[in-house]
C-alpha cells in the first residue's frame, strides 16, 4: 500500500497587508467604471464651489485653484468592485485648504460632493478633513484623463473609490446626512474598505 503524506497543501501565499478584505491587486490596470458618459469639460469652464453651511460661499476657476498651495497624496486606492491599486501619486489641493477659505459653520457635520455631470455622493465632514481628502488634477505626474475624472476629481482614498467623485464641481456642507446617487441605489453610506462597507446593511 502506497504511503500517504498528509497535510501537504503547497506554499501559502502571504496576503499583502495593504489589501483590504475581499480586494485584489489590479497591478498595472486602472479599471474604468462609471454609469455616465465621459463628459468633455474644458478647463476654461471648470469651477469648484464650497457652499451650504459656510461663512462664505467660495468658487474657484481652474487658474485660481491652481494658485492655492499644492498638496500630494501617495498611496493606495480601493474600489467597491474589489480591485485595489497600490502606489498611486495624485497632486492637487487639500480639501482642508478649500474649507478653510469657506469657513464651515459650527453645525456642519456632512457634505455632499457634487459633479459637473449631476453625480452626487455623501460624506461625513470628518472624512474630508484632517489631511484625508483632496481635489486632484494630476496622477503619477500626468494630467488626470477625462475617463478617470479629469480635469479634476475628488480624492478620498481611505474610502471606497465611488466616494472620490469624478468631474467634481463642489461640496455642499450640511447639518445632516443625505444620500447621494449610489447610496440611494443600495451602496453603503460611508464605504470603509477595511470594514467591507460595500452595501446598505454591511
Amino acid at each position: 500500500m502506497a504511503g500517504i503524506t498528509r497535510g501537504f497543501v503547497g506554499r501559502r501565499r502571504e496576503r499583502d497587508p495593504r489589501l483590504p478584505p475581499g480586494q485584489y491587486d489590479a497591478r498595472d490596470e486602472w479599471p474604468v467604471l462609471h454609469v455616465e458618459a465621459t463628459p468633455d469639460i474644458g478647463t476654461e469652464r471648470w469651477t469648484f464651489t464650497v457652499e451650504g453651511l459656510v461663512e462664505n460661499t467660495v468658487t474657484w476657476d481652474w487658474d485660481e485653484i491652481h494658485a492655492l498651495p499644492r498638496s500630494r497624496y501617495e498611496g493606495d486606492i480601493h474600489c467597491v468592485t474589489t480591485w485595489s491599486k497600490f502606489g498611486m501619486r495624485f497632486d492637487g489641493v487639500s480639501v482642508d485648504t478649500l474649507l478653510e477659505a469657506a469657513g464651515p459653520q459650527p453645525g456642519a457635520t456632512h457634505a455632499m460632493a457634487l459633479s459637473h455631470t449631476g453625480y452626487t455622493t455623501n460624506l461625513p465632514l470628518a472624512d474630508l478633513t484632517g489631511g484625508k481628502a483632496w481635489v486632484v488634477w494630476d496622477v503619477d505626474g500626468q494630467p488626470l484623463a477625462p475617463i478617470h475624472g479629469g480635469p479634476a476629481r475628488l480624492l478620498v482614498p481611505h474610502l471606497y473609490f465611488w466616494k472620490s467623485a469624478k468631474w467634481v464641481s463642489g461640496l455642499r456642507l450640511m447639518d445632516h446626512d443625505e444620500q447621494g446617487f449610489w447610496e440611494r441605489n443600495g451602496y453603503h453610506d460611508r464605504g470603509d474598505p477595511w470594514a467591507e462597507q460595500r452595501y446598505q446593511g454591511d
